[in-house]
């Protein structure tokens, strides 16, 4: 029953949690999803456009997904686009490493030596931060601090819905504020520059071009997140009980002596092998580097090795404390942390099967590009003045990116047709990249359609066991909208205040 007193905000959340979660089941809604793709490119199949797309130059086409020729394809390849799609080897392969220093205890022991020694009041910023730095590590965030987000927020004797929520704010809203540089960086810079020498090929782009910009919107989005979290998310919480099954998680209980040596040695194992890490990393000629001699190009191996190096962060420490502690004494129970850990991902696996089946039928119909060449062309056609333009660009690819999920492939369509727009209105490339990137953080943490998505709703079952799709989408919109104005607002501040983006980065663009 609805609380009389819930404030205007409070009674819409709860109606958006009510109505999304009479939604079918995430994995019956992706199947829902697949066949609607299917109906829609062969109805659209036939349609002239008249745009092109910007891949290739050609004039795009939708393709009829209902078509002999790319049904016998899409059942050819069902195995391949499961067993290759990226969010389920990262998440499996991290949640053996989890599962060991779970099963040992070394989880448990760690965050009760941090809690005994973090404020309550501070978990909020404390927990958002750590996402926003995950970005440096890729995907891995969504893995190892969402989780720990509800138990840290748990053990600490608060909702742990709210403890997700504000991790998952941290590691996706946030996901463009940092305050180390990212494999994100040059990727971006990279698509930026190919779409300004369309127009200019004299125009190169330093990497860190939205170095300074990023660095002060994770202040923002920090504080932002923490107000949201505490004043309007987690008082909503009191109407989700806690009925989960808590009894492998952490009490406030002070450590032991045998538990606080375990736990020196097992970080001191993670400290040596850090060490080791950056040692054999510094190198010029380490076969850590890419070709070009970088560290966090996606080329280079220390960059693929990000997910297996988080497996070993885990599962050596986790087991250096089991064999002091004495909770992994024989090579069975070793095996069993990793398999206890395996048996509660059952259920995401089934919804990242029909996930990866929707995004292969997706993105060979050519509705996503269609979509997203669509809106560009419509806000250039407005020819609105500089600032209201970099804002439709922002609005735009947020609501693209509740349709395509990938940072680089929404950008790849969407820099040739608004980077050489802008460059003519006087507006340089940079800002233009920081404007997508506002956009394209602010809305991950509302639409299923984001691979990562259903992760956390199996994690928040984990506490609340009816979590469904609305539960999270009520939980996650106070942030995506506050941030995606307010982020927007501050890039209006920062651009007129005329503090730089970043290294060798400009406001403003003359035509040569």
């Amino acid at each position: 029953m609805e609380n009389a007193n819930a404030s205007p905000i409070q009674r819409l959340l709860n109606k958006v949690e009510v109505w999304g979660n009479k939604l079918p089941d995430p994995a019956v809604l992706f199947i829902i999803l697949l066949f609607a793709v299917w109906a829609l490119s062969w109805a659209l199949s036939g349609v002239s456009f008249d745009v092109v797309d910007p891949r290739n130059g050609e004039p795009l086409a939708i393709n009829n997904q209902l078509a002999g020729s790319a049904l016998t394809q899409f059942f050819s390849s069902m195995v391949t686009n499961f067993a290759h799609f990226h969010p389920v080897g990262v998440v499996l392969v991290a949640m053996l490493g989890i599962g060991v220093a779970e099963y040992s205890g070394f989880i448990n022991a760690g965050l009760r030596a941090l809690l005994s020694v973090t404020a309550t009041w501070l978990l909020t910023p404390m927990i958002i931060l750590i996402g926003i730095v995950s970005h440096s590590a890729v995907d891995a965030g969504y893995v190892l601090v969402i989780p720990l987000g509800g138990v840290i927020f748990y053990a600490a004797g608060r909702h742990p819905l709210a403890g997700i929520a504000a991790a998952f704010a941290g590691v996706s809203g946030g996901f463009s504020a940092n305050f180390v540089p990212s494999a994100l960086d040059p990727m971006l810079q990279g698509i930026s520059q190919a779409g300004a020498q369309l127009l200019d090929p004299s125009v190169t782009l330093n990497p860190l071009n939205n170095y300074y910009f990023t660095t002060a919107s994770a202040v923002v989005v920090t504080g932002l997140g923490w107000f949201i979290t505490d004043k309007l998310v987690e008082p909503k919480l009191r109407n989700n009980p806690v009925d989960g099954d808590m009894s492998d998680l952490p009490s406030m209980e002070p450590l032991k002596p045998s538990e606080r040596r375990a736990l020196r040695w097992s970080l001191l194992a993670v400290g040596l092998g850090i060490g080791l890490l950056i040692v054999t990393a510094s190198f010029a000629s380490s076969p850590w580097r890419g070709v070009e001699g970088s560290l966090t190009s996606f080329s280079a191996p220390l960059m693929k090795s990000i997910v297996p190096l988080i497996f070993l962060l885990f599962l050596i420490p986790g087991l250096v404390y089991g064999l002091i502690i004495g909770t992994i004494r024989t090579s069975s129970q070793f095996v069993e942390g990793m398999t206890k850990a395996m048996q509660g991902m059952g259920y995401y696996l089934v919804i990242m099967f029909c996930i990866a089946q929707f995004i292969y039928a997706f993105g060979q119909s050519n509705l996503g590009i269609l979509l997203a060449v669509k809106g560009a062309a419509f806000l250039k056609e407005m020819q609105l003045p500089a600032g209201i333009t970099i804002t439709g660009i922002v609005f735009l690819t947020g609501l693209i990116n509740l349709f395509v999920g990938s940072a680089s492939a929404k950008w790849a369509l969407l820099a040739p047709i608004f980077i050489p727009m802008l460059m003519q209105l006087g507006i340089s490339p940079d800002l233009a990249q920081a404007a997508y990137r506002i956009g394209d953080s602010s809305t991950n943490i509302i639409t299923p359609l984001m691979p990562y998505f259903p992760l956390v709703v199996v994690f928040c079952q984990r506490y609340v066991t009816n979590t469904g799709i609305g539960t999270l989408t009520s939980m996650m919109l106070p942030f995506s909208a506050c941030f995606i104005v307010v982020w927007t607002l501050f890039l209006i501040l920062y651009w007129s205040l005329g503090i730089p983006l970043g290294i060798q980065a400009s406001y403003d663009y003359s035509m040569p």
